[in-house]
């Protein structure tokens, strides 16, 4: 017989791969975009993806975790497949047909009245992915996660095959071929998505033979009441992760330009992510980490110092990439690099947001699940004033703090909460000495070290003091002698 937990390390590695290598690969899409679109127009892509994350989450209603649920419980699991199925085939054909129903009054609210076909790419870019939904959960649910992990890639390789044919190559060597079209310029972006998901809907229709097991109106009403908290756990989220890119249309002064100033915000967002990658690579080790450690004596322990350690990884990356921004900053176009004062303040957005999920296993260990949505509420409230508050005062940088603020807030409150459930005896000095410590160093860079040779030196001695004085405030240095002799 299989080692049960060998086989779950090993789908987890491979479902962790696959999403973190193709997570990677479309974030080196960005200097493709910022080189080849002026800020302007690479703001449509960042408005429009915004909306397509918020109507993700609404058009999949949390059906793919009930499902997961229900095919537990249920004999028939393929019933539960073609229930939640069907269910998503009706609501994704009603909000295509109002979509293209509607497409030119939409193009005319967001500004798009010339361009309406960027509405209907996007229409069937959001329905086709959503259609495609529970059939990638069957596959999970079927331990199928190799062929999970080849559909996925092959679309992430469509789209980035098709995106470097449309912008780099097709200008160039098929300008008179019936197949491109200049003037439809950042559109290109837009229509290799479409197609990249076109091919996973193709690739995924085998997965389509269950719904002849029909549908059930009584398991359905029961997946729904089980998923609508997800769904609205889910929004909060999404208003968390995005709200500041859809905002700053709204509030920017009327006599800045908007949608250059949204570019710029977008692509230097897209660095920050440097430390969203790391975080999405340890989610995927540490989460049945925690779950397997639960049973043991010192699991509390052992969930303090995994929080120290992640903690010292993230100050590093902060350090690493604020001290060397102005080599990180070709990662982008020229016409962006104004932003990159928003880099630092995100990058401790995004740290914050990591320590809040190594706080989370407070609430998933102790039944309090519901405190998870509720934070993700609190955070969203917080989302929404701030950045209506900051946005008009500080432009992009308002939104930036905004995102920090937020995160800040639902990590201080789930870690005094999570204190009076499940007591983890964390290592606040040790974890408040690194970061006051990184604090100081980056302004020590910032203000006084200058990008040249001597300056660099400086750099990777700060580095190195830094890493010095976390060895030995662990009494690692000792240690290694000890172990040594």
């Amino acid at each position: 017989m299989d080692n049960p937990i060998k086989k779950l390390a090993s789908q987890t590695a491979v479902y962790g791969l696959s999403s973190i290598i193709g997570r990677f690969l479309n974030y080196l899409l960005t200097p493709l975009y910022t080189y080849s679109f002026i800020p302007q127009e690479f703001g449509v892509v960042v408005e429009l993806y915004t909306y397509t994350s918020f109507l993700a989450v609404i058009l999949t209603y949390g059906m793919e975790t009930a499902f997961f649920r229900f095919s537990e419980s249920q004999k028939d699991d393929n019933s539960v497949f073609s229930t939640a199925t069907i269910s998503i085939l009706i609501t994704t054909f009603t909000f295509l047909l109002l979509g293209i129903f509607l497409h030119q009054n939409i193009a005319n609210f967001l500004g798009y009245s010339e361009n309406t076909n960027y509405i209907i790419w996007f229409i069937l870019i959001i329905a086709i992915d959503a259609l495609t939904a529970i059939p990638f959960a069957k596959l999970r649910q079927q331990n199928k996660a190799l062929k999970f992990a080849l559909i996925r890639l092959v679309n992430i390789g469509v789209n980035i095959f098709l995106n470097i044919f449309f912008i780099v190559w097709a200008p160039k060597y098929f300008a008179e071929y019936w197949f491109y079209n200049s003037t439809i310029g950042v559109g290109y972006i837009f229509i290799a998505n479409l197609l990249a998901s076109f091919v996973t809907l193709i690739l995924l229709l085998p997965e389509f033979k269950f719904l002849k097991n029909g549908f059930s109106i009584l398991l359905w009403k029961q997946m729904m009441k089980y998923a609508f908290p997800l769904l609205i756990a889910g929004l909060a989220g999404m208003i968390n992760e995005t709200m500041d890119r859809v905002l700053l249309k709204f509030l920017l002064p009327a006599n800045s330009n908007i949608m250059e100033q949204l570019g710029i915000y977008g692509a230097c967002y897209k660095i920050s992510i440097i430390m969203t990658i790391f975080i999405q690579t340890y989610r995927y080790a540490a989460e049945p980490y925690f779950f397997n450690e639960h049973k043991k004596s010192d699991a509390k322990n052992t969930y303090a110092q995994t929080m120290k350690y992640f903690f010292i990884v993230c100050m590093f990356i902060f350090l690493l990439t604020t001290f060397y921004l102005d080599i990180v900053k070709v990662f982008i176009g020229k016409a962006y690099r104004e932003g990159l004062n928003v880099v630092p303040i995100l990058l401790l957005a995004n740290l914050a947001l990591g320590v809040f999920f190594n706080l989370s296993v407070w609430y998933k260990l102790s039944g309090q699940t519901k405190f998870g949505a509720y934070l993700t509420i609190l955070g969203a409230v917080i989302t929404i004033v701030a950045n209506f508050i900051l946005i008009p005062i500080l432009g992009y940088t308002g939104a930036a703090w905004a995102t920090l603020i937020c995160y800040f807030v639902m990590t201080v409150t789930s870690y005094f909460i999570g204190q009076k459930f499940y007591t983890i005896p964390y290592d606040l000095k040790k974890i408040g000495f690194y970061f006051a410590l990184g604090i100081l160093f980056y302004f020590v860079d910032y203000y006084f070290v200058s990008p040249t040779y001597w300056g660099y030196f400086i750099k990777f001695s700060l580095l190195l003091l830094y890493f010095v004085s976390i060895l030995k405030t662990e009494n690692v240095l000792p240690n290694l002698k000890k172990n040594s002799n």
